[in-house]
């Protein structure tokens, strides 16, 4: 069952969901819209490999705007801090969005329970597009969680800014190294 606009301003003011800033004006009738934030990440190898880390380099989204190329991933993230130990949310692209070419993720839309932090968008152009930091570009829905609930406590806990993929460390022969 996914929580209209009113539960979700309901749990906002409950606690049961944590949107930071919350802006009433970005709630719709079955979600809350969230704004891009000004870092993006761009893969620099021409090969992503799955086993191992993957540098990136750091943009900032200028006050003109930023042209995404097609054929191009850009790790990007929301300005707001999204999360429930009650609700699972799920992040989509606005429609208004996608009517102009751009895919905001490509396979993670469920954000886990327990989870909160600014979400790492996958934002994949068809065509070149122009987006700026603060424009509205994802969507959050909430799904109340049914039977017992076990908490991330994972490694993209508490992002700020957009992660890059930490798959690597899953790699056969990885060893994780206690901190």
């Amino acid at each position: 069952m996914i929580c209209t606009g009113r539960a979700i301003t309901e749990g906002v003011r409950t606690g049961a969901i944590r949107i930071e800033p919350f802006i009433p004006d970005q709630v719709n009738p079955n979600s809350i819209n969230v704004r891009l934030g000004r870092t993006l990440h761009v893969y620099t190898g021409s090969v992503l490999d799955s086993y191992k880390p993957n540098p990136t380099r750091e943009v900032q989204i200028p006050e003109e705007g930023f042209v995404l190329q097609p054929h191009t991933l850009y790790l990007g993230h929301t300005i707001e801090r999204v999360g429930s130990t009650r609700h699972v949310p799920l992040l989509e692209g606005r429609s208004s969005v996608g009517r102009l070419g751009l895919h905001v993720h490509i396979t993670a839309p469920i954000g886990d329970l327990g989870f909160y932090g600014q979400w790492t968008l996958h934002l994949t152009p068809v065509q070149p597009l122009r987006v700026y930091a603060g424009m509205q570009i994802a969507q959050v829905m909430f799904e109340v969680a049914s039977g017992e609930v076990d908490l991330y406590q994972g490694k993209y806990q508490g992002a700020s800014g957009p992660r890059p993929s930490e798959m690597w460390r899953h790699a056969p022969g990885h060893r994780q190294v206690a901190s």
